[in-house]
């Protein structure tokens, strides 16, 4: 069970975050104008930037899959945390100590499990680097000397030692407070018929952290002939640690990979601390697994990789007959990059960490610099395997190739690539064409295309459209819930029927239950009120969505456009209900005294349309 943490801490770590910095651990963001930010979604698939960060009013949304809140919201969303995990995380971050309604006694047991188990991975880490320094460690610093890495490099990378003993960690880690079941969940110790026992024994330690910084796991060299466990022992599959989503190193190069827009993936933790200190610091690895979908996920995030920012993604591959399977495998991936895509293959078949050993640092950043496109290399990578010389070789060799220009899913590249695989095996472009047209994949069907076509209408309250009375009620509600004290004294006069749309009408109705522009209340805590007082998630995801898209103005927003929204909505409304007068006139009888009163309102009405219409023009 955890404890409650008190509410006066959890407003002074509501007043310390800035949502952009926690947000940038996670997702390269850049200007979006009006102080806000853009970049690619990590809650869902996309390849142009739909997922904007207001600073101002310290929340984020996404107009594609209609996330959002603030950065609690975010935390939680992203590393699947409970409200207090996530408080607990951002304490931690920003400096705050917390204190729990249940008093001080037994708080480290009232802490989240996440929590916890980040907890004990820090005293494992530290555990391990303390260890590399002793007697025993001997033979893991030999190893270190040997392959190039000097001691300076050891704390850069914050390497460690795990004794040969069955419960050094274990030991350790009880001594610091952790339960057997805590280390047990984490993956830190293993389950033996006489209790727990370390799972790391008698390796060198590197360890892996998430894209904040924190450790979540381990990856452990088998040093000492006894040992007959893998070469490479990981974490096994934990709360904290998902194989197929880590990816060592991403700690130490997110910041890099943004800045170049470019990613280098190696295969192992020593060509990551190879690249790094040859001067490739965008360098990352897998662990323990084949790059997958999710890793990709996680790169697309950094390298802001859509259609108009083109990163690069540079694979790097052992030349052996396994290094070209897994270009091949890549190549399979890689038409869910937008980036280009690179492999960078050492003839030789060295791998980072021995071609930097053999001939220096500069080695290493000439063979990234020296990248092929994947596309080439997997259409080469397939010639190799036939006698090109020959007729029959050359035709073998064109049916196994064709497929992987016709899968090029990018129209621009692949009649280059028609070219090239037609001047490779000295044949006509028309051949390869023929030879392509039997496997082209077929196009999506007009039903998909209409389902893509027909899903931004289905997302309600965050679609925008271009019906000019629709942006004009969308800009009208923004002002509102971004400058409430630009629109306080023209916003009291908009009632709930100068929005026709339903939607709009219902945000509309959630700012004024909550005291209105003129409430007094601004920033984050103006948002904070209108979403307390919204009657369902659809309204709630709408009051985010406005809160956060821009508005249509360079540099500072100020009354004069602010004036023109309202009053534009206001000339709107007005026109609205003069055309409704006017038929209740036409319909009155005439010379009656209904007719007279309605006529006085409608010259009022109308005087008031025309004040308006100043005030829009200005």
């Amino acid at each position: 069970m955890t404890g409650r943490i008190h509410d006066e801490d959890i407003a002074q770590v509501r007043e310390r975050i800035r949502i952009d910095d926690v947000v940038r651990e996670y997702v390269a963001i850049k200007p979006a104008g009006g102080g806000s930010f853009k970049g690619l979604c990590p809650f869902h698939d996309e390849r142009s930037p739909s997922f904007h960060v207001t600073p101002s009013k310290g929340m984020f949304y996404c107009f594609g899959c209609q996330e959002g809140g603030d950065a609690i919201t975010f935390l939680q969303k992203m590393d699947h945390l409970s409200f207090t995990e996530a408080i607990e995380k951002l304490a931690a971050k920003f400096g705050v100590t917390l204190r729990y309604v249940e008093g001080n006694a037994g708080i480290a047991r009232q802490q989240g499990q996440r929590a916890r188990l980040i907890a004990a991975h820090r005293a494992a880490a530290d555990f391990f680097t303390a260890q590399l320094k002793t007697p025993e460690a001997s033979i893991a610093r030999t190893f270190l000397d040997e392959r190039g890495f000097a001691p300076e490099s050891w704390s850069q990378f914050s390497l460690g030692y795990a004794p040969k003993s069955w419960d050094g960690l274990t030991k350790h880690l009880r001594s610091q407070g952790f339960s057997d079941e805590e280390m047990l969940v984490g993956g830190l110790v293993s389950q033996g018929n006489r209790g727990v026992y370390d799972r790391f024994r008698g390796r060198l330690v590197w360890p892996i952290r998430e894209l904040g910084g924190e450790v979540v796991g381990f990856g452990a060299r088998r040093l000492h002939d006894d040992d007959e466990g893998p070469k490479y022992l990981n974490t096994p599959e934990t709360p904290l640690y998902k194989k197929s989503q880590v990816l060592y190193g991403i700690d130490l190069a997110r910041r890099e990979i943004s800045k170049a827009q470019s990613v280098v993936v190696v295969e192992g933790y020593t060509d990551v601390m190879a690249c790094h200190l040859a001067g490739v610091p965008t360098a990352v690895a897998t662990c323990g697994t084949a790059f997958g979908a999710d890793h990709i996920r996680v790169l697309r995030r950094l390298l802001m990789d859509d259609d108009r920012m083109r990163g690069e993604v540079i694979f790097t591959f052992d030349g052996d007959e396994a290094g070209r399977r897994a270009a091949l495998k890549a190549f399979g991936d890689d038409q869910k990059f937008v980036s280009q895509t690179f492999v960078a293959v050492e003839p030789n078949g060295l791998d980072p960490c021995d071609l930097r050993l053999q001939h220096g640092d500069s080695a290493v950043v000439g063979l990234v610099e020296a990248k092929v496109p994947l596309f080439e290399f997997a259409i080469k990578s397939t010639l190799t395997h036939y006698d090109i010389e020959s007729a029959e070789g050359r035709i073998n060799a064109l049916r196994e190739a064709a497929p992987i220009v016709a899968n090029i899913k990018d129209p621009a590249l692949r009649p280059e690539y028609v070219r090239r695989l037609a001047g490779w095996l000295g044949l006509e472009e028309v051949a390869v064409k023929a030879a392509m047209g039997q496997v082209r994949s077929a196009p999506a069907t007009p039903s998909a295309k209409v389902a893509r076509a027909q899903a931004p209408a289905a997302s309600g309250h965050a679609a925008p459209s271009t019906d000019p009375m629709m942006v004009l009620q969308r800009e009208a509600l923004k002002c509102a819930l971004q400058e409430p004290e630009l629109v306080a004294t023209w916003y009291a006069s908009v009632e709930s029927g100068a929005y026709p749309h339903p939607a709009y009408a219902q945000l509309h109705e959630a700012i004024m239950a909550a005291g209105g522009p003129a409430a007094g209340l601004g920033g984050a805590e103006w948002i904070e009120a209108v979403l307390a007082v919204c009657p369902d998630d659809d309204v709630r995801r709408g009051v985010r969505a406005l809160a956060v898209e821009p508005l249509p103005v360079r540099g500072q927003v100020d009354s004069r456009y602010t004036t023109s929204v309202i009053a534009s909505l206001l000339v709107k409304d007005a026109s609205r209900r003069i055309e409704a007068l006017r038929g209740r006139v036409q319909r009155a009888d005439e010379g009656g005294a209904d007719r007279d009163v309605l006529f006085g309102e409608l010259m009022a009405l109308e005087a008031y349309r025309r004040e308006l219409r100043e005030q829009a023009d200005t």
